[in-house]
């Protein structure tokens, strides 16, 4: 699976950088291009904050945060057992290693620098990059194998015992002692 998650975060960091280079060196910032009329638009913009612009100060503490994304993913590599997981993971990890990238290496400087961002869809209230597609798209498929108790490893998880095959519950074994008496030897 490790293979999985770092293919798909290259992917996506690849994907991401190549559409920011192309929009830095085929737009002035502030322009509009129209895609598909007022629907879809290219507005190149840089971001000094997160979502929306928000705390547009405290740059330096986004540069933190998706650092300590990128450790945590990196942590949890050696657990992942499942293909959807291995994905969701690397999705964010390219998504948000794509943004760590424009804040450490981006004007006005490093740990401080503004993300390129250039998707603006009609409705939405912000302008968004590669990068925020894959960082929101990965989270919500995290919701999901998360409400759906999908683990790590890939297995469903339940609130119920596990059965054996006579249909009593099955032995956990890291008990001390079986759980139904009757199995007792």
């Amino acid at each position: 699976m490790l293979a999985l998650v770092l293919g798909a975060a290259a992917a996506v960091w690849v994907a991401d950088f190549l559409s920011k280079e192309w929009v830095i060196a085929s737009m002035a910032e502030g322009e509009r291009r129209l895609v598909l009329g007022e629907l879809l638009q290219w507005h190149f913009v840089r971001n000094p904050g997160a979502a929306f612009s928000l705390a547009a100060g405290s740059t330096w503490i986004f540069t933190i945060l998706a650092a300590a994304v990128v450790v945590f993913i990196v942590l949890q590599l050696r657990r992942i057992r499942s293909i959807l997981w291995a994905l969701a993971f690397g999705f964010l990890l390219g998504g948000t290693l794509g943004n760590l990238t424009d804040r450490l290496t981006r004007e006005p400087g490093f740990f401080v620098g503004h993300v390129v961002d250039f998707i603006q869809v009609w409705g939405f209230p912000a302008i968004f990059n590669v990068a925020d597609i894959f960082i929101v798209g990965s989270m919500m498929g995290v919701v999901l194998l998360v409400l759906a108790n999908i683990g790590l490893d890939g297995v469903r998880h339940t609130d119920e015992p596990a059965r054996d095959d006579r249909g009593g519950a099955a032995a956990d074994p890291d008990a001390t002692e079986p759980l139904d008496p009757s199995d007792r030897p």
